[in-house]
């Protein structure tokens, strides 16, 4: 039951220089591919936009050095989602999200963005703007989530600022719990904290 992909689309913005003074494009851009989920479905993760290789790869967490996938490995005890080689061609990278598709479904996740479309340089969060959010409850409506978590302060923050106020409008309570990024760029936490940190997705999903 997984919305069908569709090719992310871009536009160029103004320049936006960073903290260092070199210039990057700030570009707007859509999700570009649909959420991952079924019925069964327990609990949402949502990110708060794909990185550009997320985009590249239509896949949430695709980047090869974001540890989401090696984090959720651990907790179900199923490694199909982590590659002993990571896949240098396309046939073999498509084969690797589906079996991280499959991952998914099997242990009951369903994965989002908050964000469905905004202005961003690159893969900074920071850079965020004019955002506008997913329509969440089109996921959690026919399904069995009961418990949303995101992924990265920015992801808790637009939640809280864009997503919460559309569920409660529509009639849904549910917990949402804040966790660390699993980007790279949160380099002070180790794997085995992330792990520990995510323990809750297990709990929720398999009601352990």
């Amino acid at each position: 039951m997984a919305a069908s992909a569709e090719a992310p689309t871009t536009s160029n913005a103004p320049e936006s220089p960073n903290v260092s003074g070199t210039q990057h494009v700030t570009q707007h851009v859509t999700h570009g591919f649909g959420p991952v989920w079924d019925r069964n479905s327990r609990v949402l993760v949502l990110g708060s936009m794909p990185s550009p290789k997320s985009r590249e790869a239509a896949f949430y967490y695709a980047f090869r050095a974001n540890r989401f996938w090696p984090v959720m490995a651990a907790l179900f005890d199923d490694p199909s989602p982590v590659p002993e080689r990571f896949p240098d061609t396309a046939e073999r990278m498509a084969k690797l999200t589906e079996a991280r598709r499959a991952f998914a479904l099997r242990h009951h996740i369903a994965l989002w963005d908050v964000i469905a479309s905004c202005d961003i340089v690159g893969a900074s969060d920071a850079s965020i703007r004019n955002a506008v959010a997913n329509d969440l409850a089109s996921v959690i409506r026919p399904s069995e989530i009961r418990h949303v978590f995101t992924t990265g302060a920015k992801a808790a923050q637009l939640y809280r600022r864009l997503c919460l106020p559309q569920l409660t409008e529509a009639g849904f309570d549910l917990p949402m719990t804040a966790l660390p990024s699993t980007s790279p760029a949160n380099a002070r936490m180790r794997l085995p904290q992330l792990i520990e940190a995510y323990r809750p997705i297990l709990a929720a999903a398999t009601d352990v």
